[in-house]
């Protein structure tokens, strides 16, 4: 976080040489930003940071060399007090998801106008997290999808043996494993799979693929 009156210090870093003159473009007529540094790929940004210590790092996502989800985690994961903005034309929730994971403060896309854009850098130095509203919905939207379903290895052998049509007597006599075992780990995959019989869990086992070479 700069001092108070003193300009939030920027690098851009953008592989397109037009999409980075355009954003320093932007930035110049506003007073309380300077851009001190430019770079066309995310190594050279790291070695821009190391140096040049800025309050807010604009990276774009797609890039030679090293892309923005690395050089963000780099980044976030150094010495200098320098948070990074996402800047990119990808909203994708497996790009939203990587950048945010490596440590960015906030993700924009380029359609952002010149005073989103401003008020989003000063956001940024000051460590608040910082979306476009495309980014946002999809965020909540990712946090409200439920948790993948995962059987264990010994639930999958249990459930298959059921798909055999085997008994609980017989299923602990192939796994070698008590038949109150065998009980208990289908109590398990029934709590998970959030159904009430044997044959219910192992077809919605089967539609969701979580028994491997069946189906």
């Amino acid at each position: 976080m700069p001092e108070a009156h003193q300009p939030v210090r920027v690098v851009v870093v953008d592989d397109h040489t037009v999409m980075r003159a355009g954003v320093v473009a932007l930035l110049a007529p506003v007073p309380d930003i300077t851009v001190v540094g430019e770079a066309a790929d995310g190594r050279e940004a790291l070695g821009l940071v190391e140096r040049l210590t800025p309050d807010v790092a604009l990276v774009d996502l797609r890039m030679p060399v090293m892309d923005g989800v690395e050089a963000t985690a780099a980044i976030a994961a150094g010495p200098a007090p320098t948070r990074v903005l996402i800047l990119t034309t990808y909203d994708t929730d497996v790009e939203i998801e990587r950048a945010v994971e490596a440590g960015a403060v906030g993700y924009l896309l380029k359609d952002t106008t010149a005073d989103q854009l401003a008020e989003a850098v000063r956001s940024a130095a000051r460590g608040e997290t910082v979306l476009a509203p495309r980014v946002a919905e999809r965020l909540v939207a990712l946090m409200r999808r439920p948790a993948p379903v995962v059987l264990t290895a010994r639930e999958q052998d249990v459930l298959g043996a059921v798909a055999d049509g085997l008994s609980n007597a017989e299923i602990g006599r192939r796994l070698v494993i008590a038949e109150a075992t065998v009980k208990t780990h289908l109590l398990r995959v029934f709590a998970k799979l959030d159904v009430s019989d044997r044959t219910r869990a192992v077809v919605v086992a089967l539609e969701r693929g979580l028994l491997p070479g069946r189906g």
